[in-house]
């Protein structure tokens, strides 16, 4: 069975891939900072889960640390690299903006840097929806420029789609970059929305709500982003013989074998909706800040997740009510609350 390294294994996303790879019988080495970003607890109690399973291994330490990685990527000798790593969040990266440098873009490139030397089969990397930034047209197509991003956080990541693409190109390097949509989920990140909605309203604190509730965002299962990533984990991108040869659509480079994908549910879905049905699922209401938009931010995001299903036969679909039902029962056993 193919060997899978993973950076960002104790971190939300990445932790979700490991444990669906491992279900599927793949080896797979976890690789993460365990920054204290937030609470690095839940990422210890992630890590703990995963070890349970004799397929998974795993190494802390920075990406940053190119030593480290790369005395971990040659050990593991992996037949793919996914690379889920970083520093997340668009909010703080108006607070700390060097992290996002250090790990964005110097980790990145340590490990487009391994997966070149160790001639992976398929180098996968974690964009965002963010690099949309003051796109209008939606819903967003992988195919139209992406050239006014708002934050340095989205920065970084078009930084590493630019990266990707030189490296796949220069050496041949299969490479697919993944844009997520507003992913949430069990086992989330508690700077995100969901997370911060459900602890505030259980604990009868208030909740700050942007523009008024006026934005929009295609809120993404976990579990269906992971399965979207594991399907894609076989779609090999190759270099095209000729322009011509790019089906209409498809974000496939003409020089190298390099393409994008949307990851989301193709579906926008109201702020104000969404916590109406937090508050559903907990049978609580919410005491509601009403607050300016907040700098930085985009009003909505919606994606054309019609590419991921062309190669995969796969479109993300589970129902945002549903989604927080699955959360709220998590949190609630996870916290006893």
């Amino acid at each position: 069975m193919k060997r899978v390294l993973i950076t960002g294994t104790a971190g939300f996303i990445g932790f979700h891939l490991a444990k669906l790879l491992l279900a599927e019988g793949f080896r797979v080495h976890g690789f993460d900072g365990m920054t204290d970003y937030y609470d690095v607890t839940l990422k210890q109690r992630r890590h703990a889960t995963l070890l349970q399973n004799p397929g998974f291994t795993a190494t802390e330490a920075l990406l940053e640390d190119q030593q480290a990685f790369d005395t971990m990527a040659d050990d593991f000798a992996p037949d793919i690299i996914v690379h889920l790593a970083g520093q997340a969040g668009v909010r703080y990266s108006l607070e700390n903006p060097r992290s996002y440098l250090d790990s964005n873009v110097i980790g990145t490139f340590n490990v487009m840097e391994a997966a070149r030397r160790l001639k992976v089969q398929h180098l996968l990397m974690a964009s965002t929806s963010s690099v949309y930034g003051g796109n209008d047209e939606m819903p967003f197509t992988e195919t139209e420029k992406t050239d006014a991003q708002l934050t340095i956080y989205a920065a970084t990541k078009k930084a590493n789609e630019s990266m990707g693409h030189a490296y796949a190109h220069l050496w041949d390097l299969p490479t697919t970059m993944f844009r997520f949509f507003t992913v949430y989920g069990t086992w989330g990140r508690p700077d995100l929305a969901l997370y911060k909605f459900v602890d505030a309203i259980l604990d009868d604190r208030p909740i700050d709500i942007y523009n008024h509730g006026e934005m929009y965002r295609d809120f993404t299962y976990v579990d269906d982003l992971v399965r979207g990533i594991r399907l894609l984990i076989d779609v090999i991108p190759e270099r095209p013989e000729s322009k011509e040869m790019i089906e209409p659509g498809d974000s496939l480079s003409p020089v190298a074998p390099y393409r994008v994908v949307n990851i989301g549910n193709s579906d926008k879905v109201r702020l104000l909706d969404f916590v109406d049905a937090i508050e559903e699922s907990l049978g609580k209401k919410a005491i509601r800040n009403y607050m300016e938009m907040q700098m930085g931010d985009v009003p909505a995001t919606w994606a054309d997740a019609s590419l991921l299903k062309r190669l995969t036969g796969y479109q993300p679909q589970t129902d945002f009510r549903d989604g927080i039902d699955h959360f709220v029962t998590w949190f609630r056993d996870y916290y006893g609350k």
